[in-house]
């Protein structure tokens, strides 16, 4: 069990050390991901910035994500979900094409008006507070790819095994503090895991905070 997502991000930083991985700079994916990343990059002696990416929601269960679409327009497809549950093109063009606005809007938040990081030829590290399906996660290493990164490696606290598999077909490399096999939500491995404001995660992205 992890105190919070600052004792997370800390243990996180331990891991990521012992790796001597010379990354370049940490971008979290909001909200949860930034008190994570802050601990990171404070560890790590690195700036720390964001990278956003919103899930594609099924037609009749926005919680299951069919996909995921990043700022920048790039996107991941479950096709084999999809198909499985009948989902029209129609409807997953118009949900990518809503939730790449969101996001978009949600980086330039963050950002206060600064530009996006340069990261083409860098190392990177991705983290989030921990991964359960791995979809948001997935849109954001092929955003990266696509931006030029040298390399970019997931790091989370926690995370499933068969997601982790499924990362590593993705990332450079992925590094967890824990791999429970029986995973059921983020949130379980946390004492604390009170939702982070818009405002206490951009509050992150200062280096004195």
């Amino acid at each position: 069990m992890f105190a919070d997502r600052t004792d997370a991000g800390r243990q996180l930083a331990d891991v990521v050390a012992e790796r001597d991985l010379d990354a370049d700079i940490v971008l979290a994916i909001p909200r949860g991901g930034l008190p994570v990343g802050r601990a990171v990059a404070d560890g790590l002696g690195v700036a720390l910035d964001v990278v956003a990416a919103r899930k594609l929601g099924a037609p009749s269960n926005p919680e299951l994500a069919i996909g995921a679409v990043a700022s920048d327009g790039t996107v991941w497809r479950n096709d084999s979900l999809i198909e499985e549950l009948g989902v029209s093109g129609t409807y997953v063009e118009a949900t990518i094409e809503r939730e790449r606005e969101v996001a978009r809007e949600k980086a330039d938040r963050y950002r206060g008006g600064r530009s996006p990081p340069d990261v083409a030829g860098r190392t990177v590290l991705l983290v989030d507070d921990g991964i359960a399906t791995g979809a948001t996660a997935i849109a954001c290493i092929r955003s990266l790819k696509n931006a030029g990164v040298a390399r970019v490696v997931v790091a989370v606290p926690v995370a499933s095994p068969e997601t982790v598999d499924r990362l590593h077909e993705e990332a450079d490399d992925v590094l967890c503090v824990e791999t429970p096999v029986h995973f059921g939500a983020v949130g379980a491995f946390y004492h604390n895991f009170e939702q982070v404001t818009d405002e206490e995660a951009m509050a992150y992205l200062e280096p004195d905070e």
